[in-house]
């Protein structure tokens, strides 16, 4: 297990851009799944995108495909989801998430969590 704190949240328009970031603990970084989720009010949990630790494959959900980018730095043991042209349906709790598997897109593969970020797009 690692543990994982997400920063980077925050207001922003319709359009604009921000960066989540997710710093993790432990000497193992560089092998684990590293994944993105989000939960608004009332919904259940979502995923957004995944990046495998076997060969830096990543994955997207539709919704978010061509406007967000996954990316890691293992040096730096941080994560980072990189958002562009953010709509107000975008307007969620963001988590952070890893686990030592090849890849999945399940809440309940990933054995470790952040606390959340809250992001809100406003029209």
């Amino acid at each position: 297990q690692v543990q994982l704190v997400e920063s980077g949240g925050g207001l922003v328009q319709a359009g604009g851009s921000l960066r989540l970031s997710c710093a993790a603990s432990g000497r193992t970084f560089s092998s684990y799944t590293m994944a993105w989720f989000r939960q608004s009010p009332g919904k259940e949990r979502d995923f957004v995108a995944a990046m495998s630790w076997i060969g830096g494959n990543t994955y997207y959900a539709d919704s978010v495909k061509d406007r967000f980018t996954i990316s890691r730095d293992n040096a730096k043991n941080t994560a980072y989801l990189q958002m562009h042209n953010l709509k107000p349906e975008d307007t969620a709790v963001y988590y952070c998430a890893a686990d030592q598997l090849p890849y999945s897109c399940t809440v309940t593969d990933f054995g470790s969590w952040g606390q959340g970020t809250q992001v809100t797009v406003s029209s």
